[in-house]
């Protein structure tokens, strides 16, 4: 009897401490809500551009906003996965993945699905890879995907003061 003691107490104390523990998909969700607010900077081709994070629906997704082609992406937590859902300019929405590298230093999308997508091979965003360099300055890396081909679209921005 005291063997099954022990052993409910250890379940207990083993399924407590599982529920407490963040998921990775909380940890990157939880780094996305600590970029609210506007960050700076410029496109590949050097004009001005803004990105604002926006916590929104009760702090169930987060919304961002790109000065850049009006596009806006959104994140949200789907079970035990951090997912993405990006309205680009191109009137497609690729869902995508996170995950969060084990420092929180990158966090890297991969492409699910889409919709809107006309076949394919048709453009849209497929890949997207941010990296924190501190609370203050991050950069972005979205890979475009039409024909077979890749093209890398790279943005350093920094949080407005």
């Amino acid at each position: 009897m005291k063997i099954v003691r022990i052993a409910i107490t250890v379940l207990f104390a083993l399924a407590a401490t599982l529920a407490f523990a963040d998921s990775a998909a909380q940890k990157a969700f939880d780094k996305l809500k600590s970029m609210e607010g506007t960050w700076v900077g410029q496109t590949p081709s050097g004009e001005p551009m803004e990105v604002t994070y926006h916590t929104v629906s009760e702090g169930s997704a987060i919304m961002s906003e790109t000065s850049h082609e009006g596009m806006v992406t959104m994140y949200t937590l789907d079970g035990d996965r951090l997912l993405m859902t990006h309205y680009c300019g191109s009137g497609n929405q690729p869902r995508m993945t996170a995950s969060l590298s084990p420092d929180g230093k990158t966090m890297t999308f991969n492409f699910v699905d889409a919709t809107n997508l006309s076949r394919p091979e048709a453009g849209h965003m497929n890949h997207a890879v941010f990296t924190f360099a501190d609370a203050d300055h991050y950069s972005e890396q979205w890979t475009w995907a039409a024909d077979g081909k890749n093209e890398i679209h790279s943005f350093s921005l920094q949080r407005k003061k």
